[in-house]
């Protein structure tokens, strides 16, 4: 036993027994769950308090004394762990009991390193589950009366349980492990390969077909699939369908960006990704290795020195199960780094939520709680990450009551391209193809389709298995197999891609094109037997990369594997005839040529309304009579307070390369704009900044999207980055795009980006569109999200030695406004605050700002600029707030204009700068017109604006209890 950990034993006999399972309850200090009386709370009910405990869940041929071993070594703690062994929850007229467990076959990572931690000690656990109970004592509805078998069930599938992937009882839970028996004979084959009958179906049966099955197929593609299977004079088997559909789907072949569009007044509009292709080719950076192609950007900002940069979206497996959709969105994007191949360093994420205080009686049948769905995206983001030692550096977090029922969770990963990347030229004919990583099991089924269709209530039921439950623990040793495979002049493979959306089936498939591969499925390893064919194929399951090997180093690859703990598995080889035949044992499951897999999809045509922004002079605002409390209500808002509770939740030190951090300033408690990693070897760094603003897409999507990559590069550019080496991805989380209007905003939001960026000299390397975001409310109406376009930019550091961060320096020292403020306060933090649309203009793009970006550049590479900070939601009284705040510093400012518009306005392309009073001249000289003295640092203890007959006065301790959520 651990030292100071008690455990109480009530095993019975000590003779071992052929097969047994015991329980064993683990509770851990103060179990209170104040977090969960809240919620219970919103929903009318009272608790006096909530006790959690752990449930582990151990099966096998084992005696008292190797369970004791167990608890010993690998389940009790020290200091603070009590176990209970093989007793029933103990219930009362007092105390409601409810145990949850995960269901049979999801993933359970603790589970599984329990029962192969047991093995090494030899004590013969064969099987593992994890789970909690629940005491709730003096449990109560409004009326006082204990809830109902019904309302018990009713409120287990809204708080205590997530129905997709676990269980639950009240009283005792069964364990959701899948017997010794059957994991013995994981291999044990499932159903075969079914015939589905396409050619003699009308219109009408193949939209039943579809509906079905959940293809998310468009009536054109189904029709297309039928006129190939009479050319072929055959139908297609499951495995086929569901491959066609797979590859097909919004999610992977990204047909809308590909669409032709043609504008409601019958003008064609270039397909949105080429647009966003020429921008990037007008721009020529020479510095960019490689755009659009493969699963990550690559570019090399410094020589020498290649990055690989990834954003990808996780939003309908997030808001089925939080945890698991954005633990495995984490997951995903590392591994569409590792096929650049490179080795990751840097981690971002973007989230959005509804609001925090949403009544949980007003959400739609089958939605989450907002709080719920941040509590389980940000314990995803942050387990993934921090298991994996990448750290998490940079990002946002938005709400929004449009986000309620379909969150956002945005996912990025940075990695250093390994050395032998540009010698990968495979796959070749008789390559032989290979699987590593975590085993096969249903977790993952049909995610790609998924995550084209709208949400509604049924989808947690109907789309259970699409949701993947991640082990980054597995990952991480597939990562430092690839490291040695990779990080050499010869690599030990021809080719690479990760099993992401659609699994082998969009690995091997996309590999195989144009060149042919043979599988035989049955090679595959499994979690647990009985998987069909189709669901083997198509399986999402996480942590699994495919290599394309030359047979001569077959052996040498799986050796260098299993080294690190990897399983890896010879699936087949390319043919290179042109046709992707997949067998399950002997029987042929899957034949198609890899042409009409990739290539025979037919083109959407679509229509698109391009919206005409309502930009008239018509202003409806009035200050509010106390503007200080104004301000420290907007410092207060949740998209604009700090996100420590949240940033805190990451590791962002992890590795010992990030210099300028989430948080600055005097106590690390301010917001930095951008993020900073260091080089090893030498003085360069990398910046990483965000931006995005949906508030801005409802009115006018074109002006946001000039606003956001402006925001993005102004983040780098006030951390010390070189305007001249800044790289965008762009992430679209939109609406359904069938409809004219909701794509008519994406294309002026892709015009708007293309604009930006040309201007700005920035090219885009990379990007993903997440579409039909969209949910059916509680009045039975479908509703979308916020048009939301997240820019990240990654850019050069040449110095960080000359990093710069927001928070004020010195007491004596000016600060300067570069850049103009005009009347652009529509879709501000101001009118949200107020409650109102005071109607005039979005912000419009700054023409001169990438000139002045460079000059303030200039200025920061001379030492000039003690300090730097952008001015964006909530304007300038916002900006000088946080400097203060994170400087521990006064200020003192003077402003001109009128007082709402100085004050509040969030104008495009404007930095604040802290200037030593003799270095002033001169970064006015560099920078040139506008720069605008408005203030001067103080050693006081408060922030004093005017602006004519207005004044601003707020003591530093106001402004910051109001910022980290200590009260307005």
């Amino acid at each position: 036993m651990s030292d100071h950990a008690s455990t109480e034993t009530h095993t019975g006999s000590a003779v071992a027994t052929p097969d047994r399972a015991v329980r064993v309850e683990r509770r851990r200090g103060s179990s209170d769950d104040p977090s969960l009386r809240r919620d219970l709370a919103d929903l009318g009910f009272s608790t006096t308090a909530v006790r959690r405990t752990e449930l582990v869940f151990l099966g096998g041929c084992f005696d008292d004394d190797g369970l004791q071993r167990v608890l010993d070594v690998l389940v009790a703690e020290p200091l603070d762990t009590v176990l209970t062994v093989d007793t029933s929850p103990e219930t009362g007229a007092e105390v409601t009991v409810v145990e949850v467990a995960r269901r049979a076959g999801v993933t359970d990572p603790a589970a599984a390193e329990l029962v192969r931690a047991a093995n090494r000690l030899g004590v013969a656990v064969d099987r593992a589950a994890s789970g909690t109970r629940l005491e709730l004592v003096d449990l109560l509805d409004a009326d006082g009366r204990r809830p109902s078998t019904e309302v018990l069930a009713e409120l287990s599938g809204r708080l205590f349980a997530n129905p997709v992937v676990e269980q639950w009882a009240a009283g005792t839970v069964e364990p959701g492990f899948v017997h010794a028996t059957h994991r013995a004979d994981a291999t044990r084959p499932g159903p075969g390969a079914a015939v589905v009958a396409v050619r003699s179906l009308d219109s009408d049966g193949l939209a039943a077909l579809n509906r079905e099955r959940g293809l998310a197929l468009d009536p054109e593609e189904l029709d297309a699939i039928r006129t190939w299977c009479v050319g072929e004079a055959r139908d297609l088997t499951d495995v086929e369908l569901e491959t066609l559909a797979q590859t097909w789907s919004e999610h992977c072949s990204h047909k809308t960006f590909r669409a032709q569009v043609i504008a409601d007044d019958g003008r064609p509009v270039e397909p949105l990704l080429r647009q966003l292709q020429h921008a990037t080719e007008a721009i020529a950076a020479p510095w960019v290795v490689s755009a659009f192609v493969g699963n990550a950007g690559i570019v090399e900002l410094h020589p020498g020195e290649r990055i690989a940069v990834k954003v990808e979206t996780h939003n309908h497996p997030s808001a089925v199960e939080p945890f698991g959709g954005a633990n495995t969105g984490v997951g995903g994007v590392i591994r569409d780094v590792l096929a650049a191949p490179a080795q990751p360093i840097a981690l971002t994420d973007i989230l959005c939520f509804g609001p925090a205080d949403t009544d949980p009686r007003t959400l739609p049948a089958g939605v989450l709680s907002p709080r719920r769905i941040e509590a389980g995206v940000v314990s995803g983001v942050a387990d993934y990450g921090n298991k994996m030692g990448v750290p998490t550096i940079a990002g946002a977090v938005l709400y929004d009551p449009g986000y309620t029922a379909n969150p956002l969770v945005f996912c990025g990963c940075i990695g250093r391209v390994h050395r032998g990347a540009d010698a990968l030229d495979g796959p070749h004919p008789g390559d032989r193809v290979l699987v590593i990583g975590g085993p096969t099991g249903r977790d993952g089924i049909r995610g790609a389709t998924f995550s084209s269709m709208t949400m509604d209530a049924t989808t947690g039921s109907v789309a259970g298995a699409s949701v993947q439950i991640g082990d980054p623990i597995v990952e991480k040793l597939v990562t430092d197999a690839l490291a040695e495979l990779a990080d050499r002049p010869d690599p030990l493979f021809t080719a690479l891609t990760d099993c992401g959306a659609g699994g082998l089936a969009s690995a091997v498939g996309e590999m195989a094109d144009g060149v042919g591969a043979r599988i035989d499925l049955r090679l595959a390893p499994r979690k647990y037997p009985g998987l069909a064919a189709w669901e083997v194929w198509l399986s999402e399951a996480q942590e699994r990369m495919v290599l394309a090997v030359h047979p001569s180093r077959t052996d040498e690859v799986i050796s260098v594997c299993r080294r690190h703990g990897v399983t890896v598995a010879d699936l087949g080889a390319f043919s290179g005839d042109g046709r992707l035949v997949v067998r399950d044992g002997t029987e042929v499951v899957l034949d198609l040529p890899t042409s009409f897999l990739h290539h025979g999809r037919p083109t959407r045509r679509m229509i698109a309304s391009m919206p005409v922004p309502d930009r008239s002079p018509r202003v409806e605002r009035t200050l509010p009579g106390d503007v200080g409390q104004l301000l420290l209500s907007l410092l207060a808002h949740p998209n604009i307070a700090s996100k420590a509770a949240i940033i805190h939740r990451y590791d962002h030190e992890v590795l010992g390369a990030t210099i300028v951090r989430p948080l600055t300033g005097a106590e690390a408690d301010g917001p930095s704009d951008g993020t900073v990693l260091a080089r090893p070897v030498d003085t360069h760094g990398l910046a990483v900044g965000i931006g995005v603003n949906p508030w801005f897409g409802v009115h006018d999507p074109l002006r946001m999207a000039h606003s956001v990559v402006d925001e993005a590069i102004r983040n780098v550019v006030a951390a010390g980055a070189d305007p001249d080496r800044i790289a965008l991805l762009d992430n679209f989380s939109w609406g359904d795009p069938r409809r004219p209007s909701t794509l008519g905003a994406l294309a002026a939001a892709v015009q708007g980006c293309c604009e930006a960026a040309v201007a700005h000299g920035a090219p885009f390397v990379s990007g993903k569109d997440s579409l039909n975001n969209e949910y059916l409310g509680a009045d039975g109406q479908r509703h979308a999200i916020p048009p939301t376009l997240v820019i990240t930019a990654v850019a050069g550091v040449p110095d960080a030695d000359r990093t710069v961060t927001s928070d004020c320096k010195r007491a004596g020292n000016l600060i300067f406004l570069t850049g103009r403020t005009s009347n652009e306060l529509r879709g501000s933090h101001f009118d949200m605050v107020m409650g109102i649309d005071g109607g005039g203009d979005v912000p419009a793009a700054d023409d001169d700002a990438p000139r002045r970006y460079r000059a303030i550049h200039a200025a920061m590479r001379a030492g000039l600029v003690a300090a730097a900070h952008d001015c964006a939601e909530g304007g300038l009284a916002v900006a000088l707030a946080e400097m203060a705040i994170g400087g521990r510093l006064g200020i003192d400012a003077e402003l001109t204009g009128d007082p709402l518009v100085a004050l509040f306005s969030e104008s495009n392309g404007r930095l604040l700068l802290e200037v030593a009073p003799g270095d002033a001249e001169a970064v006015r000289s560099m920078i040139a017109h506008p720069v605008t003295p408005v203030g001067t640092v103080t050693d006081g203890s408060s922030v004093h604006i005017s602006v004519g007959d207005v004044t601003v006065a707020c003591t530093i301790d106001e402004l910051r209890h109001a910022w980290q959520g200590n009260g307005a």
